[in-house]
């Protein structure tokens, strides 16, 4: 196996298969869309990718949307190290901002974190910086021991660098140059201004990278996202406040102006509508000197990042500049709603719809982009969403033992909106809190949205008979570490976590062993059918003729199948998998998930579950 240096002892047939597919694809300068899912051992075959990218002088990157899987990156070519006594040059990347020596920067927006850390480079106020560019000692120092330590985890490579009082990012940049593995996040590469400026600092060609996206899954919303600005009241205000403090008031009026624009809006707006599709140019015509203003507010937020390092004014600035882009794949909408803490805000939005926009140049470019996910499906989705033409498709079944996991669907209940009221909330609650009583060990519970949880849950805790953990929106890192380890802890007696399908938890934890031992998905997690969902569904139908697919119905199961996920994480794991709405039984919902679930379609869960539980008694 040295020859495509597998990290582990044994390749199995399931791997071999993928291995196969990937080395045929990058062998003709083709691109793969794999749904390949938990337990294939995806990151295994870096190691056949590294084997071909050394022969042919090519760098590979590997790009995850959670700092975690970056972790298991790093362990992976440690294995190949340890067992090929061959030294694979990485560096494991994370965003600037985030690897910045400077205290308080994480309290600005990358964007902003970009703006200050180039201030402080071009007046020479970064002694970090500073020490990288001209104390040959300390960087060499720097170099010795990171070399040392390959392959490191980027927090060790931080700390290298803060020792040697250079800065991090630089030096894993200068790391990079003779790399044969980076391993990133997902905006290194997506971003055209990140990209670019990356390639050019690490000496890096686009036809010389093989690039891939781990949990790719994720690229449709993180390339829309990337391409998305809003302005806000809140924002204005804020902004406002910069100018009268640092004298700029000369721009205020003009500032006012759009919030008065904004207010405007709100007022003709009829009562019980919360959203308007808005024009470009109804905004453009509005604003006197518009370009102007855009170059006036620049000016304006670069003296107020000097002193407080982020500014309201250059988000303005930036989204008067964004206002003016092209229509096609675009939506621009205004809105009127409440935020967190119940404040009235008002808001402008120039949203995009197509990811493939960002993808377009990878795709043309890199010798092969690999998509990986264990939710890719179907891969001629996203083979549309992404913009691929050259590519190759393959669709994996789970490796886990079938016998280990009951699926069920119980076509009782729906969340349907048309269909909800009191009586069915009950109906619901009680066959969720009976399937949860029924299930020994853990479950979690997941609802489209927070709203309908506690509403199902004021019958559901009544009923109950395990401790109950409620996902609070917004958690911290710390907030949700500690939640999960305080779950974790009831895994002999049982207890049930109630989160929304789109939460913290609905994808991303591990949960594997006596952990899990079920997941219940209540009803679908259908979009809101507002003006984006409606833009998704036009533009994506005159594109593909696939709107309702593309737009509302994938989207919404996809993130089923992140929740059902949670359950079974390994071979040795069981598990019960429960679908609870009418829904789920329709063609065109069915017909979403993989063929490999073998779904039960049943009204007697409890019967179903006291069989699957008497099977696997030990």
């Amino acid at each position: 196996m040295s020859e495509i240096l597998f990290p582990h002892q044994k390749i199995r047939p399931i791997q071999d298969n993928l291995i196969e597919k990937i080395q045929h694809s990058i062998r003709n300068k083709k691109h793969l869309i794999a749904h390949a899912p938990t337990g294939i051992g995806k990151t295994a075959t870096l190691g056949p990718i590294l084997a071909y990218a050394i022969r042919n002088n090519l760098t590979v990157f590997f790009l995850t949307p959670r700092h975690t899987q970056h972790k298991i990156a790093v362990d992976t070519v440690r294995n190949i190290k340890e067992k090929y006594n061959i030294d694979i040059e990485t560096v494991d990347l994370i965003g600037k901002k985030h690897m910045c020596a400077q205290p308080g920067v994480d309290i600005l927006s990358s964007h902003e974190f970009g703006e200050y850390c180039k201030d402080l480079v071009e007046k020479e106020n970064c002694d970090y910086y500073n020490n990288f560019s001209n104390d040959k000692v300390r960087k060499e120092l720097a170099i010795s021991n990171l070399k040392r330590l390959n392959p490191s985890h980027v927090e060790e490579s931080i700390e290298v660098s803060k020792q040697a009082k250079v800065c991090p990012f630089e030096m894993s940049c200068l790391m990079a140059r003779k790399a044969n593995l980076i391993i990133a996040d997902y905006y290194h590469i997506l971003s055209p201004t990140i990209r670019d400026n990356l390639f050019k600092k690490i000496k890096k060609d686009l036809n010389k990278s093989i690039i891939i996206f781990d949990e790719a899954h994720n690229l449709v919303t993180r390339g829309r996202d990337l391409l998305t600005w809003t302005l806000s009241t809140y924002t204005i205000d804020q902004a406002l406040k910069e100018l009268s403090q640092f004298n700029f008031e000369n721009y205020a009026e003009q500032i006012s102006k759009i919030k008065n624009i904004l207010e405007s809006l709100a007022k003709v707006m009829p009562f019980d509508e919360l959203e308007a599709n808005y024009g470009k140019l109804e905004f453009y015509k509005q604003i006197e000197n518009y370009e102007q203003l855009i170059n006036d507010l620049s000016f304006a937020a670069d003296e107020i990042r000097e002193i407080k390092k982020r500014s309201f004014v250059g988000t303005i600035a930036n989204f008067l500049s964004a206002w003016l882009g092209q229509d096609e794949g675009f939506v621009r909408i205004f809105k009127r709603g409440f935020d967190r803490r119940g404040k009235p805000f008002l808001s402008l939005s120039y949203r995009c719809l197509d990811p493939s926009m960002l993808m377009k140049p990878l795709i043309e470019q890199s010798h092969s982009l690999i998509c990986f996910s264990g939710t890719l499906t179907p891969t001629f989705m996203y083979k549309d969403l992404l913009g691929f033409d050259n590519v190759e498709e393959a669709e994996f079944e789970s490796p886990f033992p079938k016998e280990n996991r009951l699926a069920l669907i119980v076509p009782e209940t729906t969340t349907k909106f048309t269909m909800r009221d009191d009586a069915m909330f009950r109906r619901t609650a009680k066959i969720v809190a009976d399937i949860s009583n029924k299930i020994k060990g853990n479950v979690a519970i997941f609802f489209p949205s927070y709203k309908l949880r506690d509403i199902i849950n004021n019958y559901f805790s009544k009923q109950c008979d395990k401790t109950i953990f409620l996902e609070r929106p917004n958690l911290s890192k710390k907030d949700k570490e500690e939640l999960i380890s305080n779950f974790k802890r009831y895994k002999d007696f049982g207890a049930v976590l109630l989160g929304a399908s789109s939460g913290s938890f609905g994808e991303g934890i591990d949960l594997p062993g006596d952990y899990l031992k079920g997941v219940i998905v209540v009803g679908l997690p259908l979009a809101k059918p507002d003006l984006e969902t409606q833009g998704l569904i036009k533009y994506y139908e005159n594109k593909f003729n696939r709107g309702w697919d593309y737009g509302y119905i994938y989207p919404a199961i996809l993130k089923t199948l992140q929740n059902a996920g949670r359950c079974i994480r390994s071979e040795s794991d069981k598990g019960i998998i429960v679908f609870l709405d009418e829904r789920y039984v329709w063609g065109n919902y069915l017909k979403c998930f993989p063929p490999d679930f073998n779904f039960i379609v049943t009204k007697t869960p409890l019967e179903k579950i006291e069989n699957f539980l008497n099977s696997h008694k030990s």
